[in-house]
């Protein structure tokens, strides 16, 4: 993974507008689409795994608001200063302040935080990075309280044969070079496109989530199995 971090750190001061141009500005309402599956209510712990530039952490620090706090980690320490530096910017110039928004470099398979510490998880095209999904998803479980919620949005398979091949075909056509071009780095744009082939579908995510110790697992498909939001609870008993 020494190869991974090392790219998504080479990308991290153009990573928000690359994600706009190859998605056309998707990203953003399929992150709120996460943000309101998660169904946040103001006051609660969050946590941002796999965070990158922390708009997603932004999105959840408006539904906590002033009593809430949002932890936002990332194994790539420039995509932690890029969140950091965003968020700082965004408490001054008259933003008005909403929750606590903290950003760490950390491992998502090995969290430094206490069990039961969150009330609500998210991750955002981050589990597919982690060179151990299962042991992030058990860490997840771990940190999350008795009754939490997980949701996690990830590119997931197309269903239909026909859009799956037309969407194979942009992947690793136009998205790749557009990737490259905007983001000035050789290849984390052809890396997207062979991780997602190798990536598991919708069906395959969900057995890992109960696998997991996960509880009424769901999935929802957006722009047509492009993405999928899963969402998922720890149950009564909690880790």
């Amino acid at each position: 993974m020494a190869y991974v971090r090392r790219m998504f750190s080479a990308i991290a001061p153009r990573y928000d507008l690359t994600n706009t141009v190859i998605s056309a500005g998707l990203h953003l309402l399929w992150k709120r689409r996460t943000v309101s599956a998660l169904g946040l209510r103001p006051g609660e712990r969050v946590l941002d795994l796999c965070c990158g530039t922390g708009d997603l952490a932004r999105m959840m620090a408006e539904a906590v608001g002033p009593g809430g706090s949002v932890v936002g980690v990332d194994f790539a320490a420039p995509m932690v200063a890029e969140a950091t530096r965003q968020a700082a910017a965004g408490n001054r110039d008259g933003v008005p302040r909403t929750s606590r928004r903290t950003f760490l470099v950390g491992d998502a398979m090995s969290l430094p935080f206490a069990p039961a510490s969150f009330d609500t998880v998210a991750v955002a095209f981050g589990l597919r990075n982690v060179a151990d999904p299962e042991a992030a998803l058990r860490e997840i479980r771990r940190v999350l309280r008795p009754g939490g919620r997980l949701a996690i949005l990830e590119f997931a398979r197309v269903p239909n044969p026909v859009l799956r091949a037309l969407y194979d075909l942009y992947s690793f056509t136009l998205l790749a070079g557009l990737g490259r071009l905007v983001s000035g780095h050789p290849d984390a744009y052809w890396y997207l496109p062979v991780s997602v082939r190798h990536w598991l579908d919708q069906a395959a995510m969900l057995r890992l989530l109960g696998e997991t110790g996960f509880v009424t697992a769901t999935s929802r498909n957006l722009a047509q199995g492009v993405v999928a939001i899963f969402r998922a609870e720890t149950g009564a008993r909690g880790a």
